[in-house]
This record gives C-alpha cells, structure tokens and sequence, in this order.
C-alpha cells in the first residue's frame, strides 16, 4: 500500500472512530432534542382502584407495565420499540409527557406545549399511538400530563391556565379515541387542593388517577397534607373526586408503595361513601355537563358599617353583622340585629362559632356542634332571626377551606365541617331565612361544598390585594379577575352568588375607579344576586406585623358605586 493510500485509509477509520464516538457520547442530548422516547415509569406505582358500591367496577390487570412517553414536538425519530414490546406482552399503563424545544430542560420556559397541543403539533404522535394500540389485543391505560394541579414547575403544563389544560386534554382524548376507541383516558391530577378546576368533560374521561406522596407534591414549599397519616391521606384525595363518576386509580410512590399500602384503607372510605351516600356522596352530585345557575330579578346591594357612615344612603337594603357564641348567649346579637331590623333592612348574618360566654374558643367545634352541644345556642339564634319580618342571609362558620388555623373550624376534615354545617342549617325553618355557604372562593373550595339542600346561596369575598405581604394598593388585583377565579372554582355547583365581603384599600379616586369596573361586572353576572362592601379597616390579628388594611370609603365613592349599578 503507497504512502497516498495509507494515509487515505488512515483518515477513514480516524473519522469512523470520531464518528463513533461522538455518536456514543451525543446520544442522549439528541434523544432529549429530536426524538420521541418510552421509558420504563419506576414512580407513580398502582397499589389499589376505589370504586363506588353503586356503579360497576373496575378491575385493575394484575400485571401492568407502566412506560413512560416523551413526547417532543421537535422530535424527528420516535423510539418506541420499548412500547411495542409491552404491549405484546400484555396490558400496559402509559403516562404522556409533552416538551417542547423551548421547554426541553426547563419546565418554566414560557413556550406552552397546551397551545402546542391544540396547534397539532402533537397529532402524529397521537396517531401513531392509535396504531400500536389497534394493533394490540391487550388493554393500553393512557395518563395524559400528570399533576397539573399541583403549584410546582416540574412540568411545562404545570401552572397553567385550568381552562386551556381542559381544551388540550379534550382534543387529544377525541383525537385519540376516534383512531383507538378501545384505548382507556385517564383524566391524571395529583389530588391536590384545586384539582377539579382542571376536571375537562365526562365523556373525555374513562379512568381517574390520584398519587400518595408524589413528586411534584414533595417540591412544594408547603403542603397541607405534609402531616396526614397515609389513609387520611388517601381519603382527602378521594374525596376530591366526589363530583366525578369514574373509577379512581390511585398510584402510590417511593415512600407509599404495594409494600406498606393497605387495601382495607380503600375499603374504610367506601364505608364513608355508603354511610353518606344521600348527602355528601350523593350521585346526584355527579357532574355530566356544567349546569347553569339562576338569575336574579333584582340585585340586593349591602354593607358591613359598624360606623354607620354610609348604610342609609338610597339603595342600600342589606347590612352584614358579625357574631358569635358569646354574643348570642349574652343576649348582645340581638341588639345589633333588632337595630338593623328597625330601619327596615334585611340582614347578613355571619355566625363565627367560637368565644362563648367563657371567652374560650373550641378548638373541636365542628365535632361539638354536630354532638348538639350548641343546640341551646343554636336555638337563641334562630329565635331571633326566624319571622322577623326581613329576609335573613344566614351565612356559618365562613372561610373554611383556607389552611390556616385563624378559626377553629379551618384546616379541618371536610366531612366534618359538611355534617356540622348541615346540623346547623336543619334549624333554618322560618321563610325568611336564607341558607349561605361562605367559602372565602379559595382553591379546592368546593370540596366543602355541604349539599344542594343546605344552601340557597354561594357567599365569596373579593378583596383587591392577592396577598397579605403586599402592602401597594397599586398591586391590588380587579374585581373581575377576582370574581372570574372564583367563579370558575364554583362551576359545577348550581347555586347563584351573595358575595357578602368585598373591598379596596387606597385613595378615594383609585377606589373609586376599582368600584366602577366592579359594577360593569356585577352589571354583566346575573348570577350575582346581592352584593355587600366592607366599610372598615380589616382585622388587625389577621394581618400579623403588616398594618391592616382599611377598606373604608367615602359617602360619595359608595354613591358613585350605586349609580353605576342603577340602584340611584
């Protein structure tokens, strides 16, 4: 061999050889850009299904691999052969993650693989999805991006807009089922405080999952269920889903896994089901559709006025009063409430059930009042309030799904604060009264929602600032982005609003404009029926070391206010 062709030969194996090797070291940065992956899913471990005594079950496979797909909309290749091979075998589980190029590596990168989704920029690998499937006798269990609930940037999809999650999933649920209607949908929150905001249409959805002690609820910072036993824990899970009638499968972790997971916990809350099947667990809670609330004829407008400034001006019929044990056991309700009766104005009435005539307050008050150790109480009350001639907007232990210990009756078991809140209601008699159930419209609200029988009204609070560590009235939220959220949150229950709290802080022309935005929006929602201002500064205790904030306003901005509304 000449000089010219040994080194020709030479300079072919040196670039093999270079080529082998940054094939070798550049596989998995390319696989992470350009390609499509299955991977085998060692989190996420099914230990059990809950299903309801009164709708068929279903039986999870004894064997089920569970893969996971990495969907990239760069992807140029798809890997999975892995996939195939699993299903081949028998019945697989698989969890879709979407990533974009932009949000390969980042799950906070602004690009959105919803929007993505709904573009199409997905729809092939939908489609060839369907045809493994087709191809397969075995059942295939499709998650499509998990945990978008919970507030943690582990995935793209995660804090997002609950409204464009529900769009994509829908789309790729129709996209897949109409090549594959034999492949099973599963609608896939963590089960976290606010997981049915993402909740998308019933006939989309086959199969829920939940997960105990996932990942993405271990990044948080703080998490309400950090201190709940394992069964407590699956059981607050479960009962999110009390409005979806579908089976639940429920995944367990690392931490809680087939080893030390005990059926007879799954059991112990189909037990709770069965005993309250004609109230909490009602199947007539089951939402098909979103239903539509009713439309007021005419809009009530209040205020909470302890100074008495503005709640004589023309158009205000309502004004709030703050109770509580002691003040109804001492015979000082009364008074406030005779006094409002007097200038003929109908009343809110907000029961906070602590500090009787001992001045303690009852740490366990949810289970005292449902024992009917208040009973006595409970009866003063009523027989105040009942026939007094105005209409009564009874409103009880308010602010309950925020998880804080401010009151007694917050961060508790909502089953116990449904059964005490139905105690309480079953005095409500008289036809004057009206039944509110106060959540402050916070997330997972309506999980304490206690039943369409023992509410008339949905009360919620707007006030301008998003957070008590924010101190510039400047940063104060809108009245409609406010109401939107919470109106939103309580979609699926059927009742109109009385939204008895509302409020901003700042000076007299910047409260003013805030109140004119908020009437075209009270204007526009026929579902509101009354309205009620906070005309004082907030309670101090509350707000820690901030100065609290003061709501109050002028005579002639609550003026302005009721023009905008046509009430002058």
């Amino acid at each position: 061999m000449n000089s010219s062709k040994r080194s020709a030969f030479i300079i072919i194996v040196s670039v093999i050889v270079l080529l082998s090797v940054a094939a070798f070291y550049f596989k998995q940065p390319l696989k992470k850009r350009w390609a499509n992956e299955a991977v085998e899913r060692f989190d996420d471990i099914s230990v059990g299904v809950f299903n309801r005594r009164d709708a068929r079950p279903f039986v999870l496979p004894e064997k089920l691999a569970h893969l996971t797909l990495i969907w990239r909309n760069t992807a140029l290749w798809n890997d999975d052969a892995r996939l195939k091979e699993a299903i081949a075998r028998g019945n697989v589980l698989v969890t879709i993650e979407t990533w974009s190029n932009e949000t390969w590596g980042s799950a906070g990168a602004d690009n959105n693989v919803l929007a993505e989704t709904l573009k199409g920029n997905f729809d092939a690998q939908i489609n060839r999805l369907a045809a493994i499937a087709k191809s397969s006798g075995h059942m295939l269990l499709v998650r499509w991006n998990p945990d978008m609930e919970v507030p943690v940037q582990r995935y793209p999809w995660q804090l997002q807009s609950p409204k464009q999650y529900i769009e994509a999933f829908n789309y790729f649920s129709a996209q897949l089922k109409r090549k594959a209607p034999n492949v099973k949908l599963i609608w896939a929150p963590s089960g976290y405080p606010g997981d049915s905001e993402y909740w998308p249409d019933a006939k989309n959805v086959d199969l829920i999952s939940i997960t105990l002690k996932g990942t993405s609820e271990q990044m948080l910072a703080e998490n309400p269920y950090t201190l709940l036993s394992a069964p407590k824990l699956l059981a607050a899970k479960l009962h999110h889903m009390r409005f979806m009638a579908k089976p639940v499968i429920i995944l367990g972790s690392q931490q809680l896994n087939p080893s030390n997971f005990r059926q007879r916990w799954v059991e112990d809350f189909a037990d709770t089901v069965q005993k309250y099947r004609n109230t909490i667990y009602s199947p007539g809670y089951f939402i098909e559709s979103i239903p539509s609330k009713p439309t007021r004829i005419q809009l009530k407008v209040g205020v909470f006025d302890e100074k008495k400034r503005i709640n004589q001006l023309p158009g205000i019929s309502v004004e709030h009063i703050f109770t509580d044990w002691g003040e109804i056991q001492r015979g000082d309700f009364k008074l406030k409430f005779d006094s409002t009766i007097s200038r003929k104005h109908d009343a809110i009435v907000t029961v906070e059930p602590w500090k009787d005539t001992t001045h303690r307050s009852d740490p366990n008050v949810l289970e005292h009042v449902v024992k009917g150790n208040y009973d006595k109480t409970i009866k003063k009350l009523f027989a105040v309030i009942s026939n007094s001639g105005q209409t009564v907007y009874l409103r009880w232990a308010h602010e309950m799904e925020i998880p804080i210990h401010r009151y007694a009756w917050q961060s508790s078991d909502p089953i116990t604060y449904i059964n005490a809140f139905r105690h309480f209601m079953a005095f409500a008699k008289a036809s004057n009264i009206r039944k509110v159930w106060g959540p402050a419209g916070d997330r997972g609200s309506a999980d304490w929602f206690p039943g369409t029988d023992a509410v008339d009204f949905i009360s919620i609070a707007i006030y301008g600032l998003p957070d008590k560590n924010i101190t510039d009235y400047n940063r104060q939220e809108s009245f409609a982005t406010i109401f939107d959220r919470k109106n939103y949150r309580m979609r699926f229950l059927e009742k109109p609003f009385f939204i008895t709290e509302f409020g901003i802080k700042g000076p007299e022309r910047y409260q003013r404009k805030w109140l004119h935005d908020a009437a075209s929006v009270i204007k526009q929602n026929k579902q509101v029926f009354g309205v009620c201002y906070f005309n004082l500064y907030d309670n101090p205790k509350a707000w820690g070391n901030i100065e609290a904030p003061d709501w109050s306003i002028s005579t002639a901005s609550m003026t302005a206010f009721l023009k905008d509304l046509n009430l002058q």
